[in-house]
């Protein structure tokens, strides 16, 4: 029997570079900052970091509209700096993923610069370029994530180029052969440097219909579009504009490249249906995992919490499971802030830590964080800045990282952060919590490193207590459980006696037969020895 891959027992870390730690004093995070705070996720129990990008970048998209896929953003070191991070993270025993993004670059990127100075242009079929519709206006009705039409004339040329994002991030052509070659030595070049693998930004968006047709409109109207993606995208169905023939392909041959190394392929896959998600990985010939998003949507209702993880666990063992990210609001703001949504957002990562599978963290879940408050005026993020929809935006889940008590808050020495902290508290910092036993963050640390000695092995996944207010589920002798309610509930065990191996409101060790109650919003993991 082949051993098991290295990421199995591992515990994922995001990492949104520009808010994570400054080095420098101009206000934004790099990865220097990042290589002197390694510790702390080392302290924490993570040993696979994602870190979000950090190539050129003239950062229209913070980053996501890359100008140069083989070289650092001055803003954020260089390419020392980067190998100086490599090497130290894996002294730590931490492994790190770049943040590909192949379905875009930027507008800035020489390709593109190239491709619309003529349409005969060599490097014209690396983007996609169409001529107006018949009576003028855009080729078809495709809209942009960040709102408006997925279409910019180019007043040189006479055509449009495609652009599922920002004007300033045309799509690539992955029809085209030389640009799957251009990305495969992109791939090489961080792999030869010693990288552990990527996170795949928007990896079921990469090939489009061949003939660009019409999506068609949408039965209904979205009942409050999600956070980081404008309103417009819910008016239409996205039948041939993402999740295309010969996406798995572009994987499939990704897969081959990567293996030599052996790093790891993480795909950013925006399906809610858990079987048509699991498509992507189950075959294990492309993706190794693919993040299961709608944890980061859902309300705090037992039902369905159950429902969402059971669903999706149920379909495949080869998810990436997420309760927060830079594309969406904190759990802790989303399950009613305050005390009661750190111990929710606590107990939905006790939940997720035991199924098969790779949990993630994003930066600030383990200190309990909540949103920070970005006013209009100070907003970043396109949504709020393009698109209009201050509400949807990104920003307040993106405030810096609070790290110790004072200016600057640890993070910077700079008077004012790219993005305002937006409301943090000395309470919120990792230093107060790091010195007080019953901080949200200790208990972080407590539940994680759990993880680095799993109980549970490769039992088989077993859902009890199919209704009320517990989640729980069974792993051989490991059973783990949340009380989802607002009242205390009883937690009937199987026979035998059981150790509270984790609690997160109540101290561990303890044994315990017949039942253990669990207070609202807590979480245990029990053992028993056989």
């Amino acid at each position: 029997m082949s051993a098991a891959p290295w990421w199995c027992a591992s515990v994922g870390y995001e990492v949104y570079l520009r808010s994570f730690s400054d080095s420098n004093g101009d206000g934004i995070g790099d990865l220097p900052g990042l290589r002197a705070r390694l510790e702390h996720l080392e302290w924490l129990g993570v040993d696979l970091l994602w870190v979000t990008p950090f190539f050129r970048s003239p950062m229209h998209d913070q980053g996501y509209d890359i100008s140069d896929y083989r070289d650092v953003d001055p803003t954020y070191g260089t390419l020392a700096d980067f190998d100086s991070l490599l090497a130290d993270a894996h002294e730590l025993g931490i492994r790190v993923l770049v943040d590909l993004i192949p379905n875009h670059t930027s507008v800035e990127h020489a390709w593109f610069q190239e491709s619309r100075s003529a349409r005969d242009n060599p490097f014209r079929d690396y983007y996609i370029w169409r001529d107006p519709a018949p009576g003028g206006g855009p080729p078809n009705n495709w809209v942009s994530v960040f709102g408006g039409p997925a279409w910019t004339l180019d007043e040189t040329t006479g055509q449009y180029w495609l652009h599922l994002f920002l004007s300033e991030q045309p799509d690539l052509n992955w029809r085209n052969e030389r640009v799957a070659r251009e990305l495969d030595e992109a791939m090489r070049f961080w792999l030869e440097r010693g990288a552990d693998g990527f996170r795949i930004d928007a990896a079921d968006g990469l090939v489009k219909h061949p003939n660009l047709p019409d999506n068609p409109v949408a039965a209904a109207t979205w009942v409050g579009p999600p956070a980081g993606i404008a309103s417009d995208w819910g008016s239409l169905e996205h039948v041939y504009d993402v999740g295309q023939p010969g996406v798995r392909e572009i994987h499939r041959r990704w897969r081959a490249l990567v293996e030599p190394y052996g790093a790891l392929l993480v795909g950013e896959i925006g399906l809610a249906d858990p079987e048509a998600l699991a498509l992507y990985v189950n075959d294990q010939d492309g993706l190794h995992l693919t993040f299961w998003f709608e944890p980061m949507e859902i309300e705090w209702e037992a039902a369905t919490i159950r429902k969402s993880l059971s669903a999706a666990a149920a379909a495949s063992d080869h998810l990436a499971w997420v309760q927060g990210s830079h594309d969406r609001p904190r759990a802790a703001t989303r399950f009613g802030g305050g005390d009661v949504g750190r111990a929710r957002s606590l107990a939905l990562a006790v939940l997720m830590l035991g199924l098969p599978g790779v949990p993630f963290v994003y930066q600030g879940e383990e200190l309990g964080l909540v949103d920070g408050l970005v006013l209009p005026e100070e907003a970043q993020d396109p949504i709020s800045t393009r698109a209009g929809e201050h509400g949807l935006g990104r920003d307040g889940c993106r405030t810096p990282m609070p790290w110790e008590p004072g200016h600057g808050l640890g993070f910077t020495t700079a008077q004012q952060p790219w993005l305002p902290f937006g409301g943090r508290s000395a309470a919120d910092t990792a230093a107060v919590q790091r010195d007080d036993p019953d901080s949200i963050l200790r208990r972080f640390r407590r539940l994680l490193r759990l993880r680095r000695t799993p109980p549970w092995g490769s039992a088989p996944l077993e859902w009890i207590a199919e209704q009320g207010p517990l989640v729980a589920y069974r792993r051989g002798t490991v059973l783990v459980a949340a009380n989802c309610g607002d009242e205390p509930a009883a937690l009937e065990l199987p026979p035998g006696t059981w150790t509270l191996a984790y609690a997160t409101q109540e101290p561990e060790g303890r044994e315990a037969t017949g039942s253990v109650e669990l207070g609202p919003a807590s979480a245990v993991v029990l053992v028993s020895p056989a």
